[in-house]
C-alpha cells in the first residue's frame, strides 16, 4: 500500500521553505514512491471545505531550490484549536482538521515551522492522534535544540549587506544611522549581522540598554575623528526600565512603535548629530535563500523523510555539531536566546562594539 503523507508550511515565511518541500518530495515521492500531498496555507488547507491540498511530484519541484517564499502558502493565524472568527472570537476547529486528514487518508503530516507551528503540531499528535514530524524554520534562529534554522543565514546576509551600504552614506554625511532588524524576543540576527557588518553599537532584547552608554560610544567616536556611527537594533530591544514582557513587546511592535525610533528618541539631547533610521522589515524574509540555507533546508527535507521511514513521529529534525539528527518536538519548542555571557557577545565586546550595558569581557 502506498504511503500518503501531507506536508505544510506555517508561521512567517523564510528563505529555504521551498528547498525543504523539494527535498522531501524528491526523496519521499521520487525515490520511495510515496503519495505526497501539499497542504495549502498551513493547517487551513485541512479546515476549508473543499479541502485545499495538491499532489506533489518531483516534476512539481522544478525551479524550487532557489525560490524564496513557499509554494504552499503560509499563515501565522491558523491555529485550529483557537481559530479567529469574524466577530473577533475564537473557535476550536481541530476536529474539522482531523476529519480532513482522515478524508484524505493521510498517514501523517510533516510540519515545517517555528515554535508556534511546532507547538500546534504537537497538540495535533497528543490530543487528536495525528502523527507529526517537525522541521524547524525561523529566520530568528531562536528554536532550542538545533544549532541553526534555515532562513537565518539568508536574513543575516541581507542585514549585513544593508550595513555595508549604510556605512558609505553615513560616512559621507557624518550621520548616525540606526538599522532595525527582526528579532522580537531574540537578538541573533542583530548580533550576527552587527558583528559581520562592522556596527558600532548592537542592541538586542536580551540586554536592556543604557542610552547614556550608547551616546558615550557615539561621542567617543567623534572625539577620535569618526563623526559617523552605525547602530543595529533588534526590533524587540528596549532601554533599561522599559516593560520587556513578551506580550507588551509584541503589542508595541504591532502598533508600529519601532525600536529604531525609540533609540533615536533616547539619543535626542544626549548627542548633537543628524540621525536617520532604516527598518529592514520583511526584506529579511524575501528573496532567494543563501547557498548555506539551500543546503541546510535540503538536508532537513531528507531528514524528515528518514524520520517518517523510521516512524519516529513526534520528532523534529535538527542540526547538532554539523550533523542532522532529531529531537522530540516537546523538547524543541522552547525559544533560544542570545547568551549575554556567550562567545558572540564576547566577540562583539572584544572588537569594540557597544552593547548598551557593562558586560564582562
Amino acid at each position: 500500500m502506498t504511503r500518503r503523507i501531507g506536508i505544510c508550511t506555517g508561521g512567517g515565511d523564510a528563505p529555504g521553505l521551498n528547498a525543504v518541500i523539494r527535498a522531501f518530495v524528491k526523496y519521499g515521492g521520487g525515490r520511495l514512491g510515496w503519495d505526497i500531498l501539499g497542504i495549502e496555507d498551513c493547517f487551513n488547507g485541512l479546515l476549508d471545505r473543499p479541502l485545499r491540498v495538491r499532489s506533489l511530484t518531483p516534476r512539481d519541484c522544478q525551479g524550487l531550490l532557489q525560490r524564496g517564499g513557499t509554494m504552499l502558502g503560509t499563515t501565522n493565524r491558523g491555529d485550529p484549536f483557537a481559530l479567529s472568527t469574524a466577530d473577533g472570537g475564537r473557535v476550536d476547529r481541530s476536529l474539522d482538521l482531523k476529519g480532513g486528514a482522515e478524508e484524505l487518508g493521510l498517514e501523517g503530516i510533516v510540519v515545517v515551522g517555528g515554535d508556534g507551528t511546532q507547538a500546534i503540531g504537537l497538540r495535533l499528535m497528543d490530543e487528536l492522534g495525528i502523527p507529526v514530524v517537525g522541521v524547524p524554520k525561523t529566520i530568528d534562529n531562536d528554536l532550542s535544540n538545533t544549532d541553526l534554522t534555515f532562513g537565518f543565514t539568508s536574513a543575516v546576509a541581507v542585514a549585513t549587506e544593508a550595513l555595508d551600504r549604510l556605512h558609505t552614506t553615513a560616512e559621507s554625511h557624518d550621520r548616525v544611522l540606526v538599522l532595525e532588524v527582526m528579532g522580537r524576543d531574540a537578538g541573533h540576527i542583530a548580533l550576527h549581522a552587527g558583528i559581520s557588518g562592522g556596527a558600532d553599537v548592537i542592541l538586542i532584547p536580551e540586554i536592556p540598554y543604557d542610552p547614556d552608554r550608547v551616546a558615550a560610544k557615539i561621542l567617543a567616536r567623534r572625539a577620535k575623528g569618526r563623526p559617523f556611527s552605525i547602530v543595529v537594533v533588534a526590533e524587540g530591544a528596549l532601554p533599561k526600565g522599559a516593560p520587556t514582557d513578551p506580550a507588551t513587546r509584541k503589542q508595541r511592535i504591532r502598533q508600529g512603535r519601532g525600536a529604531a525610533a525609540i533609540v533615536m528618541a533616547q539619543l535626542e539631547g544626549r548627542i548633537q548629530a543628524e540621525m536617520r533610521a532604516c527598518v529592514l522589515g520583511h526584506l529579511q524574509r524575501g528573496g532567494s535563500p543563501a547557498p548555506f540555507d539551500r543546503l541546510l533546508a535540503t538536508r532537513f527535507g531528507v531528514g524528515a523523510v528518514d524520520l517518517v521511514v523510521q516512524e519516529r513521529w513526534g520528532h523534529l529534525v535538527c542540526l547538532r555539531n554539523g550533523e542532522i539528527g532529531s529531537v522530540a518536538i516537546r523538547d524543541a519548542v522552547a525559544q533560544k536566546f542570545v547568551d549575554p555571557k556567550g562567545e558572540f557577545v564576547r566577540t562583539a565586546i572584544a572588537t569594540g562594539v557597544e552593547l548598551g550595558a557593562d558586560l564582562p569581557l
